[in-house]
């Protein structure tokens, strides 16, 4: 599946999701788009998931009609994250197109 971290998507998540071909919005030059720009390229560019730390994007933006779906993460904190990895990976095994999934990563 091709997935797309957003700016605050912490990037060593990449290692804990092998069966996934993981890009980040800034290697792609990115990083300045708007939330409804990102979406847009990420959808003509093949992506499947858009991995993000923006617990307001679905506030933002109209999401109804679109084909990405996106996954939202209740933190930017890699420590916190990385103890739910497999949360990550369970819920982009079982995503569909035009889901939204938010993942609340509890504190320790």
């Amino acid at each position: 599946m091709r997935v797309l971290f957003d700016q605050g998507t912490p990037v060593p998540l990449r290692n804990q999701l092998p069966d996934h071909n993981v890009s980040t919005a800034y290697e792609l030059g990115w990083s300045n788009l708007t939330n409804g720009e990102l979406l847009q390229q990420a959808e003509s560019h093949g992506f499947e998931v858009l991995v993000t730390t923006d617990q307001n994007l679905r506030y933002q933006q109209n999401l109804t009609g679109r084909n990405i779906a996106i996954i939202v993460l209740n933190t930017t904190s890699w420590p916190r994250i990385r103890k739910f990895a497999h949360s990550i990976a369970d819920a982009l095994g079982s995503i569909r197109p035009n889901n939204y999934v938010e993942i609340s990563v509890p504190f320790d």
